[in-house]
């Protein structure tokens, strides 16, 4: 389909896109540095016990001020974590809170509680009630501790029995290792800096790291670890790969058919070591977001029969920026070594002696499986899965197509970008004598929350198609084809199923 008032391929030059880094956040995530610093709490019950184990852990100098002091906080005053606490049994005045870091309140009594809050503010100090939320200016989230790595976890106090939960999530996932392993990058960020390396290089030293604590966190790096960074650094370059070449490099990402969650692990990586990001129109904001805060996006969108970016243009802009030492991650929709011109690209970089590399996705066929919940290869219907584009350079479809190939009864047949030429592709296989009956679908915006599925025959589907547009279906389209989809149809299309099996 050709957009509204756009000439079929018109062209398009690249643009820098500014899209909102990031959602409305209920509050904001930070980590203070409270360690030798005064911070006052006012009331001695165990709620407040947990928040001076925690503010002492932090290094601060805890005073507990409470007419009456629980036994746990008189234990902690007596073994601190880190920071001193002391300990004064009387009422809190405005005076102690001048000069504070942080003011924390523990009240049964909610005048009590607005009359600690009001005097806090009216300091300048920063307060918490403990569950009082709309008298504090900050929360206090559940955490994951391997300092000096700490992950915090807000539900904006609207349910911290869920925030416990991901923490215990998150725990799993972060092996107890990785403490050690932050320390060294504390203890060795100073020696990283006085090396003078360039900016690339101490990104590429701090990846390698990352790297290897990934690799093996249950070991404690050694000073081995650190000279075996270094001398990577400056025998191999600053690129992730440890090839010199031009300094920048280009990798081919594949993004997947359009749900985030199915970007690949590698793909993440990539994303969020990206200088630059120079993405398709079919890539969405969500997956966009798992890139490094400071890249740079640019859209560099090819729309099928809507104004496109022309192929020379990209691949001259991937070169230039990598030839400026920049890591240029080249973001397609799907898997870009199906259909997706990867081969123009890589060719490019190459002649230019730019390193590249690609980091498959999963790809579009393989999203539409998973959604229809069938295979694609079930041995009664199928020996063969074949993949075929619908799209000729000059947008017709390719006259070297082999329909016999095509109306092969025992191979399910996947069709890229059949839009405009699907009546011509129809027609064929119906004169090379498909039947009429096999089961087809398509498949719009796959994956995707806006996704439209299409069941209908291989004789019925173009008017299905047709219809389903003129009913608001958008986005990339998919058609598939084949008995191997039967399952799909018997649920959908039961008088369809029946002439398949007639």
């Amino acid at each position: 389909m050709v957009a509204p008032g756009a000439e079929p391929n018109t062209p398009r030059a690249p643009r820098e896109t500014r899209q909102a880094r990031m959602e409305a956040l209920a509050r904001l995530p930070v980590f203070f540095g409270l360690d030798g610093r005064r911070v006052l709490v006012a009331g001695g019950g165990e709620p407040a016990a947990w928040k001076v184990e925690l503010l002492s852990a932090a290094g601060a100098r805890v005073e507990v001020i409470a007419p009456a002091v629980c036994e746990d906080i008189w234990r902690l005053a007596g073994a601190p974590a880190h920071g001193a606490i002391a300990v004064h049994v009387r009422d809190w005045h405005a005076d102690d809170i001048a000069g504070a870091a942080l003011a924390i309140g523990d009240f049964e009594d909610a005048e009590a509680a607005a009359r600690f809050s009001s005097a806090a503010r009216a300091a300048g100090v920063p307060v918490n009630v403990i569950d009082r939320p709309a008298l504090c200016d900050f929360t206090f989230g559940a955490i994951v501790n391997r300092s000096p790595l700490v992950v915090g976890i807000s539900t904006d106090g609207a349910a911290p029995v869920f925030g416990q939960a991901v923490r215990a999530k998150i725990e799993a996932l972060l092996p107890s290792g990785f403490r050690a392993w932050a320390q060294a990058a504390k203890t060795w960020r100073a020696a990283v800096t006085e090396r003078g390396l360039s900016f690339h290089a101490r990104r590429a030293f701090w990846e390698r790291f990352a790297a290897k604590a990934l690799a093996e966190p249950h070991r404690a790096p050694e000073e081995a670890d650190r000279a075996a960074l270094f001398a990577a650094i400056e025998t191999q370059g600053s690129s992730p790969q440890g090839r010199s070449g031009v300094g920048g490099s280009v990798v081919l990402v594949g993004a997947g058919p359009g749900d985030p969650e199915l970007l690949t692990l590698k793909a993440v990586r990539a994303l969020q070591s990206a200088d630059v990001v120079l993405y398709d129109d079919l890539v969405s904001g969500a997956i966009l977001d798992f890139a490094r805060r400071e890249a740079k996006k640019m859209l560099v969108g090819k729309t099928g029969y809507g104004p496109s970016c022309k192929q020379d243009d990209i691949n001259a802009l991937m070169v230039d920026l990598a030839r400026e030492g920049r890591r240029v991650v080249r973001l397609k929709g799907g898997e870009p070594m199906i259909f997706g011109r990867a081969g123009e690209e890589i060719a490019y970089c190459r002649a230019a002696g730019v390193p590249v590399e690609v980091v498959p996705g999963i790809s579009s066929p393989q999203g539409a499986a998973s959604r229809l919940v069938t295979s694609l290869t079930h041995r009664d219907h199928a020996r063969r899965l074949q993949f075929v584009t619908a799209h000729a350079r000059d947008g017709k479809l390719p006259a070297d197509l082999d329909f016999k190939a095509l109306s092969d009864k025992a191979a399910t047949t996947v069709v890229y970008m059949p839009r405009r030429t699907l009546p011509d592709l129809v027609r064929n296989l119906l004169a090379a004598g498909i039947e009429p009956a096999t089961p087809a679908i398509a498949i719009f915006s796959v994956t995707r929350p806006e996704e439209k599925v299409v069941v209908a025959t291989v004789a019925s589907l173009v008017e299905a198609v047709a219809r389903a547009v003129d009913e608001g279906a958008d986005g990339p389209c998919l058609v598939l084809y084949g008995f191997a989809l039967s399952e799909v149809a018997a649920q959908d299309l039961p008088q369809a199923a029946e002439a398949a099996r007639g």
